[in-house]
């Protein structure tokens, strides 16, 4: 096999980026396959996260169509090591290598490269690096606007409400070199009421997790609605107590019926600086040097959201405090920690301390905040055997300058 050198590799990529515009997602295959076949690769498929995170499963038209090339799981699979480390694995067997490279768009993990080949360099091994950030932004980019990707990666249909909250939800992971914010959303396929969002600004990461009353259609536009204000707002240059102030507004004059418990924040990545109010919602949890920070983000609590006249006009308050290096602040819905296990006598539920023991536990043992928050997941769905009885939301910021 004839490969190219690096100024053919330069115009193979341009090449490859080129046709990224005008392909459809079912075609990509085809195109990497054959750029990956001209460095020198046997053999190359796609494997993307499915909304729960729990399987990979091939994007069709590449070598993941041959007999048995089926959806691996994210767990006790190189591929799952990979994607839940957001690092490179590598196994050979016979005269045969792998290799897995994770799918970034952004911090946000889409799924995995796998590449078999019988010689391994650095670099092959950058070009293969290369191809998989252009299979990464452009299926991200595709997915925006193609349904056939979107029902690549769920594992049965979604209902109307979630479908609705969904469409509004940000990336699950977004971040830089200083700061990094992760969230996950169940029950995935039928979330009625939680929604997050997350954002950077500036020097700002802005921070809001929603959990509106209910769990029906009624409560997803309600959470659609406080996204919306506060999107409104923030990029209308308002601070918080305006943020709030228009979220509890809109809320009052749109979906008068519904309420709504939140947190707002807002973290300074320069200073550490981080501020937030509570409304109605379970208090922030700082975890900092593994162990939770006892009350270090509890303060008074205040009433929900959209209650309008009720409030009394009253401004809401906002807290401040300064992080230090390496610190992480959790967020969830009540959902999370009232989850009871399933035909328990004793109505046992999740709780608050095994919450924050578990995120304590992973952050120690070094894992990635996005993987921190699919384990825990994970665990919450074990305690009731797969079923929910409500949203269970969760959001984990890290402050890390200088990582």
């Amino acid at each position: 096999m004839v490969t190219v050198d690096d100024t053919g590799f330069g115009t193979l990529l341009s090449g490859l980026l080129q046709r990224a515009h005008e392909v459809a997602p079912e075609e990509w295959g085809a195109e990497l396959t054959g750029a990956a076949q001209r460095i020198g690769v046997d053999e190359v498929r796609v494997l993307l996260a499915e909304v729960q995170q729990a399987r990979l499963v091939p994007l069709p038209g590449d070598a993941a169509d041959s007999p048995g090339r089926d959806a691996v799981a994210v767990d006790g699979t190189p591929a799952g090591a990979a994607y839940r480390s957001v690092s490179l694995r590598l196994s050979e067997r016979d005269d045969r290598i792998t290799i897995w490279l994770p799918l970034l768009d952004g911090g946000e993990r889409i799924g995995v490269m796998e590449v078999a080949t019988h010689r391994i360099d650095p670099d092959l091994l950058a070009r293969c690096r290369a191809l998989a950030d252009v299979t990464a932004l452009t299926l991200a980019s595709k997915a925006r606007s193609c349904d056939d990707l979107s029902r690549l990666v769920r594992g049965r249909p979604m209902s109307t409400a979630a479908e609705l909250v969904w469409a509004f939800l940000p990336p699950r992971t977004v971040g830089t070199a200083e700061v990094t914010s992760s969230a996950v959303l169940e029950p995935a396929y039928e979330v009625g009421g939680d929604a997050f969002d997350h954002t950077l600004m500036g020097h700002h990461l802005h921070l809001v997790l929603v959990d509106a009353m209910g769990h029906d259609l009624a409560s997803g536009l309600a959470a659609a609605v406080a996204l919306a204000g506060c999107r409104a707002a923030r990029r209308a240059g308002a601070d918080l107590a305006e943020i709030v102030k228009t979220v509890d507004e809109a809320l009052y004059e749109w979906v008068p019926d519904r309420h709504a418990t939140a947190v707002f924040a807002d973290l300074d990545v320069r200073s550490g600086q981080f501020s937030w109010a509570n409304c109605g919602h379970p208090p922030p949890r700082l975890i900092r040097a593994r162990r939770v920070v006892t009350g270090a983000l509890e303060r008074e609590a205040e009433l929900p959201l959209g209650l309008g006249p009720a409030y009394g006009g009253r401004p809401r308050s906002v807290h401040s405090t300064r992080l230090e290096p390496g610190d992480r602040v959790l967020i969830h819905t009540d959902g999370a920690i009232d989850s009871r296990a399933e035909n328990a006598e004793n109505g046992d539920t999740f709780g608050e301390e095994r919450l924050t023991e578990y995120v304590v536990h992973a952050t120690a043992a070094g894992d990635p905040a996005p993987e921190v928050l699919r384990r825990l997941v994970c665990a919450v769905l074990a305690h009731r055997h797969g079923r929910l009885d409500d949203d269970a939301t969760f959001l984990l910021a890290e402050w890390h300058p200088g990582r």
